[in-house]
């Protein structure tokens, strides 16, 4: 199957990401100053490339309440070996207004939401 074939293979026309969420033991993600930003929650896969697609970042709470999600591209992290977790691309605020939800509204993970998600985060990042 050429690129061209693959990539029109895997387009989303269904009402769904074609996603796998795998849980992730609360690793640390910091901003580029090293100041923490949150933990990582989850990640999502993307099912047909086996590559994680998406992280969500955990912010705030205490036991579960005012707890908030945020999901970010994951190509926007790098493992910090020296921190012990991830450096991400941006700055705090950018995660303040980005798209995200509560332990109690999960959204459904559609082909729509991932655009959001995509749209919100380019041209978001820092400069390398």
């Amino acid at each position: 199957m050429s690129d061209t074939q693959f990539a029109n293979a895997t387009e989303y026309s269904a009402a769904t990401e074609p996603l796998i969420t795998a849980r992730v033991d609360d690793t640390r993600v910091f901003d580029g100053s090293g100041h923490k930003l949150g933990v990582l929650y989850s990640f999502h896969i993307d099912r047909q490339r086996g590559q994680v697609k998406y992280a969500v970042i955990s912010m705030g709470g205490l036991l579960g309440l005012g707890q908030s999600y945020h999901p970010v591209p994951f190509a926007l992290l790098r493992v910090n070996q020296e921190k012990g977790g991830y450096t991400a691309n941006f700055k705090k605020d950018v995660l303040d207004g980005s798209p995200s939800y509560r332990p109690d509204t999960s959204p459904q993970w559609d082909a729509d939401y991932a655009r959001r998600i995509d749209s919100y985060y380019a041209g978001r990042q820092m400069p390398s």
